[in-house]
């Protein structure tokens, strides 16, 4: 399963009055797992940006007057986001302006909804947390994500941070990979799973939770049946 975590920066809010990307930030899971292939560009929009917009995340027309216009890297960034799962928070305003650059690029560019699925996380959190805070921030706070670093917003970093965001709405790790190569681990191939251990190995040592780790572990559980709306799963299972 890929999925793509996408965020932009623009000069403004509305793409009917002009207004451009000037930076997309993507960041790559697989199988809910980050990997290191991101997609990340600053552009140049051949507009001024909004004074409200600069106060927002600090990119001024100044930093961008070397940096490529979007039909110079439209071919890379459909090649990179194509047939994945886009996850993006407020997804409306993300499409509306990719679907803009596409029209303005090539008028025949499908649009994105039609390249990608698309799922919105503002949507998401709405429907789990109905009647409170569901900005970025707000979710970090909810999930105990950290984002500390985050002084201006930004397409790549609000990426990332969005995809921890995910993980942890959508439950976090949902199961425990054992990745054996059986080329590696002795035994016949045509008789060995993916996953089953060497029954010749050494005995793996059991190391037992200490009382900090513990409490540790139960405070995260009550987070987690705090912040669901169907509660901790481990929790029914005890």
């Amino acid at each position: 399963m890929r999925q793509v975590v996408l965020d932009t920066e623009t000069t403004g809010l509305d793409p009917r009055e002009g207004h451009r990307i000037i930076e997309i930030g993507c960041v790559e899971l697989i199988d809910r797992r980050l990997t290191r292939n991101v997609f990340h560009q600053y552009l140049q929009p051949d507009r001024e940006i909004d004074v409200g917009a600069v106060n927002v995340h600090g990119i001024t027309n100044a930093f961008l007057a070397d940096k490529p216009r979007f039909a110079e890297v439209a071919e890379d960034f459909l090649r990179y986001v194509e047939g994945a799962e886009l996850i993006i928070h407020n997804a409306p305003f993300d499409v509306g302006f990719l679907d803009h650059e596409l029209r303005q690029w090539r008028a025949d560019t499908p649009s994105i909804r039609d390249l990608c699925e698309v799922t919105d996380t503002l949507a998401m959190a709405r429907r789990l947390h109905p009647g409170q805070r569901n900005g970025l921030d707000a979710l970090c706070k909810r999930y105990a994500v950290d984002n500390s670093h985050r002084d201006l917003h930004g397409a790549l970093l609000d990426a990332e941070i969005l995809a921890d965001v995910y993980l942890a709405m959508t439950g976090g790790q949902v199961a425990f990979h054992l990745d054996v190569d059986v080329s590696e681990a002795g035994g016949d191939p045509r008789t060995r799973h993916r996953g089953q251990l060497d029954p010749g190995r050494a005995r793996l040592r059991v190391v037992h939770a200490d009382a900090v780790s513990c409490a540790a572990h139960a405070a995260r559980l009550a987070a987690i049946q705090a912040a669901s709306a169907d509660g901790c799963l481990w929790l029914k299972a005890d």
